[in-house]
């Protein structure tokens, strides 16, 4: 069974920066759609950003975040620029076998939190 652990959360201000990246076990991980969510306290899990051959952003994220993949190490990535307070949330990492928007495996999280 394929697992993901995220890495690289932390607290920043307004305007700052982070790169999120996750891990994933298993061989065929380049055959994978990889995706980001997240989830603010009192909100629900929201889409963030994928990718597969292609990308795809969330309207709240689009021309701020980018996601990237490095199939040689495992890893997906989520470059952060631009933060504000409302990107504030748990983020996690997802794996999809059949294609956005269907994920079957979570990793556990990891926090952000952007002050004013």
């Amino acid at each position: 069974q394929v697992q993901l652990a995220e890495s690289g959360g932390g607290s920043v201000q307004a305007g700052d920066s982070l790169r999120l990246s996750c891990a994933a076990s298993g061989r065929t991980f380049s055959s994978y759609t990889m995706g980001w969510f997240r989830q603010a306290p009192g909100k629900e899990r929201e889409f963030v950003a994928a990718i597969s051959w292609k990308t795809y952003y969330a309207d709240s994220v689009k021309g701020r975040f980018t996601i990237s993949r490095d199939n040689a190490k495992n890893t997906v990535y989520l470059q952060m620029n631009s933060l504000k307070p409302e990107d504030t949330a748990d983020y996690y990492c997802a794996l999809s076998r059949t294609g956005h928007p269907n994920y079957n495996a979570w990793g556990q999280g990891a926090q952000v939190t952007v002050s004013s």
